[in-house]
């Protein structure tokens, strides 16, 4: 009787995995675009679970903003990412980044390490998409209508790039 009780009253939590849009299928006779060496943030975890940005140590509480930095690129530094001009509607021309943040693993990766670079990245995206909102529509983007989101998301779009995990 105690079997079928915490049978029936037991719930099982379902993992969800992690949100990400996926590129478009190629076909094995396309080629991938190519991307500009200047327009990529790398970003890599190595067994040990330490943090390189571009080939030097760094730490987590770094990574945002200097993801913020890079696609941003306030000063049109040379060194950060390439920026293009856009015209969305109900905003108008805005200046959009080309960068990408190429995030790549060690097999030996811990997973709680690999999660915590994922919710930095993508915290870093969020916040300039607050950022952007405000100025556009005095409002942060959780509260804007879902046109005026979907506007926001083409002006400040998330470009991370995943690669399989490797030996760092």
């Amino acid at each position: 009787m105690l079997l079928i009780f915490f049978l029936v009253t037991t719930t099982m939590d379902v993992d969800s995995g992690i949100y990400r849009k996926l590129p478009q299928w190629m076909d094995q006779d396309q080629e991938p675009p190519k991307i500009n060496r200047r327009n990529t943030f790398i970003v890599l975890i190595n067994k040990n679970n330490d943090l390189a940005i571009n080939g030097e140590f760094s730490q987590v509480s770094e990574l945002k903003e200097r993801v913020k930095e890079f696609i941003l690129n306030p000063a049109n530094d040379i060194n950060l990412s390439e920026k293009e001009d856009l015209f969305v509607e109900g905003i108008g021309d805005v200046q959009k980044s080309k960068g990408v943040v190429s995030l790549q693993n060690d097999r030996g990766t811990d997973y709680g390490a690999y999660i915590k670079i994922q919710n930095e990245l993508v915290a870093a995206f969020n916040e300039m998409r607050d950022e952007f909102a405000m100025i556009h529509f005095g409002a942060k983007n959780s509260q804007l209508t879902v046109t005026e989101q979907e506007a926001v998301r083409k002006a400040r779009p998330t470009l991370i790039s995943e690669a399989e995990p490797v030996e760092i």
